[in-house]
């Protein structure tokens, strides 16, 4: 019996026990579609991650207030002021590096929109913002225009709202620009409404109403706000050289003291998305954790299936050694027989892997992430059912080919 005669009876084999391979096949799937499954969707979120800081760009970066804080007398305590309007302003005034400067605050993040008898739910977003603040967000216009100096300086009550607020307010037939809709209490006439933009910020970016920052501060009253800066530079080379600059010009603005530490954080948009890099590359490896136990079960189960195989095909295997099958050809059938049904498994493991993992990215990203086919993954995955195979066959396979012809042939 050759190799190929041995391949051709592990398959009748496997088809005269269809309800055990199915079984069988069924415990590698789970496990391989755990694998697949984790890794397919971490790998949508990632792609996810990669087009929102796309949006904002590789050569831009924020100026925040510094969120440490200090412990004293018991009492947790802010070190530093918030960056308030006169800093922004200043700073946009002073930075001479040829950016383009945005800014922004956000008036608050539980307001609710009216038009007529309809409503949003309270989870708007209002920003305050300038003429720039759309280009260097990555917003994109679906109709509509732009703020202009002109709203700016008259404070005037006009709004740029994000899609979904669009949706909710007004049905397809009536056209939102123009409109006069109702905002913490404070009518604004609608500019312009935003293109979808998802991503994970679960969807915040697109209820976003977006004023001019004037008025913002006029409808905040005596509320204080915190205003974050936003710089784009021409390109990327350029970076370095304007952060610096930036950071002498903030530390002038807030008069912090020489030998003193900044007073406030500057975020470049490429360290924020390393960051999320590193922490979906540490997703991974855990992914890959639960996946290995997962199958490591799935193998001990499969090992399971095959000696109880062997003890039922005794007599079978006496007959073959009886008309002459060697003790390799044997094994090579058990083995062969171990990785066929992991194959099986493996092969609708990776395509329930698919379909899950992508589900789970796109309902995480606001199907934003696309459709992902993690090649790696699925040669990863076919690979460790071969193992797998190898591994649950193995043991069967050498007890199988070391049976007694005589004694395998008197067994009932």
């Amino acid at each position: 019996m050759n190799l190929l005669e041995n391949i051709r009876e592990g398959l009748r084999s496997i088809a005269g026990n269809r309800l055990r391979t199915i079984l069988t096949s069924l415990i590698i799937a789970i496990g391989i579609t755990s694998l697949v499954g984790i890794l397919t969707a971490i790998d949508g979120i990632q792609s996810s991650v990669d087009s929102s800081f796309a949006g904002l760009g590789a050569n831009t970066f924020s100026l925040v207030a510094r969120q440490d804080i200090a412990r004293r007398s018991g009492r947790v305590q802010k070190q530093d002021e918030p960056i308030d309007y006169f800093d922004a302003v200043q700073f946009k005034r002073r930075f001479p590096y040829g950016a383009t400067i945005a800014v922004s605050t956000v008036v608050g993040d539980a307001i609710q929109a009216k038009f007529g008898s309809k409503k949003t739910n309270p989870n708007l977003q209002l920003t305050g913002g300038d003429d720039a603040y759309l280009t260097v967000k990555g917003f994109t216009l679906q109709s509509g225009r732009n703020l202009t100096q002109n709203d700016i300086n008259y404070a005037l009550n006009v709004a740029i709202i994000g899609s979904e607020v669009a949706a909710s307010l007004f049905e397809r037939k009536i056209n939102p620009l123009n409109q006069v809709i109702r905002v913490a209490g404070v009518q604004y006439k609608i500019i312009g409404v935003l293109a979808k933009k998802g991503g994970l910020s679960g969807g915040s970016e697109d209820r976003i109403v977006l004023i001019p920052l004037d008025n913002a501060r006029a409808l905040a009253g005596t509320r204080k706000l915190t205003f974050d800066i936003t710089a784009s530079v021409p390109t990327v080379a350029d970076q370095d050289e304007a952060i610096g600059e930036a950071r002498g010009v903030m530390r002038q603005v807030r008069r912090d003291p020489l030998g003193q530490p900044d007073s406030f954080e500057i975020q470049r948009a490429d360290d924020l998305a390393k960051e999320t890099a590193n922490i979906t590359g540490y997703l991974r490896i855990g992914g890959f954790g639960i996946g290995f136990i997962t199958l490591l079960g799935a193998s001990i189960a499969l090992l399971n299936i095959m000696l109880v195989s062997v003890t039922e095909r005794t007599r079978e295997i006496g007959i073959r050694k009886s008309l002459g099958a060697t003790p390799k050809r044997i094994r090579e059938q058990f083995l062969i027989e171990a990785i066929v049904i992991c194959l099986f498994g493996g092969l609708g493991g990776i395509i329930m892997g698919l379909g899950i993992g992508n589900l789970i990215s796109t309902l995480v990203s606001q199907g934003q992430g696309g459709f992902v086919v993690p090649w790696g993954w699925m040669a990863l995955g076919i690979l460790v059912c071969v193992t797998v195979g190898l591994f649950a066959g193995i043991y069967p396979a050498v007890r199988a080919s070391k049976l007694d012809p005589i004694e395998a042939l008197r067994y009932e």
